[in-house]
């Protein structure tokens, strides 16, 4: 048996071939697709286009389209970013039950296949756990933290280490800028500001402030702000896991800082 088309003949088994590749990639399509469990019930939101979700919709005046889709679907809606339900909630009385009343619900970082090359997995910042684990590293950044602002200054002229620190950048900032506007009349202030932060945070990790000019200081920021450029350009492998086994420019990055 064979169908006449207009390019030609088409048998029966070719159909029937084609009909068999489209039901094989709709079930691929299905099992990618992360659903939320059976005894939850998921909250109302747009259809999304298979593989894609609803990236189309979002992709321009992001804040805008969910501040429509909010007002037809409520203010606790689910949109499909790729294959990844994402959980929109909107209105100050839903922020505030999710992040304050049930903060402990809501605490965790997304799994993204990207944080497994931030170092290694075990990232104390990107780390999607959540559970003991995570709570006793916390703990413990907090108890350093409290310790140094608590410390006592060798000088007299602050309260504590930490305000001697901050004081010292503050101090060379004033005197920096004001020299920048006699010289140049204009400049970029946030260099300096990131740089000065930076500065802080070495004071409290290895007791040791840094000139501005210093190239090991100046590596670790620019560093910093590489990783930053590129996790914010966002992964599409986080949200599109079929892309995962496709060579990337992206997921080399992200290795590389790992390295």
């Amino acid at each position: 048996m064979s169908l006449l088309g207009s390019q030609g003949t088409v048998s029966a088994t070719e159909v029937l071939l084609a009909a068999a590749v489209f039901c094989l990639v709709f079930l691929l399509l299905q099992s990618l697709q992360q659903h939320v469990p059976k005894e939850l019930k998921s909250p109302p939101g747009p259809r999304g286009y298979p593989i894609l979700g609803n990236v189309l919709e979002l992709r321009k005046d992001t804040h805008l389209v969910l501040t429509r889709l909010s007002q037809k679907y409520g203010d606790v809606m689910e949109v499909r970013i790729g294959t990844r339900p994402v959980l929109v909630l909107s209105g100050l009385d839903t922020i505030k039950q999710a992040l304050v009343k049930q903060g402990e619900d809501f605490m965790g970082r997304p799994d993204l296949h990207s944080f497994q090359y931030i170092s290694n997995g075990q990232s104390l910042a990107f780390s999607p756990d959540s559970g003991e684990v995570w709570k006793a590293r916390r703990k413990l950044a907090q108890n350093a933290l409290k310790t140094f602002s608590i410390a006592p200054s060798p000088t007299s002229s602050s309260t504590c280490l930490l305000e001697e620190h901050v004081s010292k950048e503050a101090d060379y900032l004033v005197t920096k800028f004001l020299q920048l506007m006699d010289e140049e009349k204009s400049f970029d202030l946030n260099r300096y500001l990131v740089v000065s932060v930076a500065n802080v945070i070495c004071a409290i990790c290895f007791g040791k402030r840094y000139e501005h000019n210093d190239q090991e200081l100046l590596s670790l920021v620019n560093l910093g702000n590489e990783f930053g450029d590129v996790a914010a350009a966002g992964n599409p492998a986080d949200f599109i896991p079929m892309l995962r086994y496709l060579p990337s420019c992206t997921m080399r990055l992200f290795k590389d800082f790992n390295e």
